[in-house]
């Protein structure tokens, strides 16, 4: 590849949640610009769809771990450190939807696992990546929010809303914090995507067919169906790149027009 033709050649990226969905395209799009990738993602993961896409110049390297403990960032911290000694790019996607129950009917402990993943894990990440690309003087930090993070969500998602508003308002607090040490903050907010969670969904909501559910939680989308997680990705390759040197603090919706309603 020319450089031309690989606009993150040398550059090093963690993907979270990467072994599959938003974050496997992710890691797909970014080596196919040139970055390496430190792909992390749960215990018991399987990375081989992320291992697969590793190129002569471009690496991806497992991780294995949890999100929402410090001391596994620190250790992913070391092993993308490892490759250039220096990380380019964060992309903090790993998340749950935790149950789809409203205020009244949320037990406790779930609400507590989905801000321990979609809350704390973005803020661990933002923090200890934060700091070595302080260091570094440069840095692109995009965390994956969700247009229910603009909303209520119909009230029966309720810890995930809480913890995608959470995300919104730590990304353009991180990005006043951040900019003058040129490192940039931003989040993408997809709408329902064509991953495991909007799959679970539909097993919820129609458990013997779960395909016939689709075009009814799809209705609300003007363009009239699912995302697609290549298109996340493509925006991702977008944001972290040098066209887009001079965005910081966006909340960038890919919602095939939900939020325009």
């Amino acid at each position: 590849m020319t450089q031309s033709s690989s606009p993150l050649a040398g550059r090093v990226a963690i993907v979270t949640g990467a072994a599959r969905g938003i974050g496997l395209a992710a890691v797909r799009r970014l080596v196919a610009d040139g970055a390496s990738v430190l792909a992390f993602d749960r215990e018991g993961a399987d990375f081989a769809a992320s291992l697969a896409c590793a190129t002569a110049d471009a690496a991806v390297i497992p991780y294995a771990g949890d999100v929402s403990r410090e001391a596994d960032w620190d250790e992913a911290v070391a092993a993308a450190l490892a490759l250039t000694g220096q990380i380019d790019i964060l992309f903090n996607n790993a998340g749950i939807s935790g149950g789809f129950e409203n205020l009244l009917d949320y037990p406790a402990e779930a609400f507590d696992e989905v801000i321990a993943v979609n809350v704390r894990g973005v803020f661990l990440g933002m923090q200890k990546v934060g700091r070595t690309m302080q260091q570094h003087g440069s840095g692109v930090i995009v965390n994956v929010s969700s247009v229910s993070g603009f909303g209520g969500g119909g009230g029966g998602i309720f810890a995930y809303v809480a913890s995608k508003f959470a995300v919104n308002g730590m990304t353009k607090a991180a990005a006043m914090t951040m900019a003058k040490h040129g490192v940039r903050v931003l989040a993408i907010c997809p709408c329902p995507t064509e991953t495991e969670m909007m799959f679970q969904l539909e097993r919820k909501v129609s458990p013997d067919n779960p395909e016939a559910a689709r075009p009814g939680l799809a209705q609300g989308i003007p363009l009239g169906r699912y995302g697609k997680p290549e298109e996340i990705a493509e925006v991702l390759a977008f944001l972290v790149s040098d066209r887009a040197a001079f965005m910081t603090g966006a909340l960038v919706p890919v919602d095939g027009g939900v939020l325009a309603k």
